[in-house]
């Protein structure tokens, strides 16, 4: 074969392959546009879908009660060490010790969303929310309280 043949096979090839290419740009050049824009139109049109880990949370019911019972299960199942629980004893009336939930603490910042804590979880006393706006300047404001101030652990029946 000679180097002229050579030459016109690989222009030919080199042609053809930059006709594929145009027709994949033109296809998705003629695509409905699937953007959005985010920050202007986030109420109308973003939908974020039901199982999204964004932010760990703790539940409470309707009174303000949370169901952590402090056993700390979350704390040690975390792999990245995000979770503190700190707990204290008490007596209750019939004498006898009882364990209760004195500051539930959770570093934004460091969590890998792998919902291991919330599996760990006995009583169902924490969730992931879909709340995903977190972004800050500081890394101190990451590090979030979530039990609230004067919480009391819910009755044992409700949930």
């Amino acid at each position: 074969m000679s180097k002229f043949t050579e030459y016109i096979k690989g222009y030919w090839n080199g042609t053809g392959t930059l006709l594929v290419g145009l027709r994949t740009s033109m296809r998705v050049f003629l695509r409905k546009k699937v953007t959005e824009q985010y920050p202007e139109n986030r109420h109308t049109t973003l939908h974020i879908p039901e199982r999204h880990r964004a932010t760990l949370e703790m539940v409470y019911d309707e009174e303000g009660h949370h169901h952590c019972i402090a056993c700390g299960l979350c704390q040690m199942a975390c792999p990245n060490g995000t979770i503190r629980v700190t707990s204290a004893t008490k007596e209750d009336a019939e004498g006898k010790k009882k364990k209760y939930l004195v500051k539930y603490e959770y570093d934004l910042g460091s969590c890998m969303f792998c919902q291991l804590c919330v599996n760990a979880c006995p009583h169902g006393a924490i969730r992931f929310s879909n709340h995903f706006e977190n972004a800050v300047f500081e890394r101190e404001k990451l590090l979030l309280t979530l039990s609230r101030e004067g919480s009391v652990l819910a009755a044992s029946g409700s949930k």
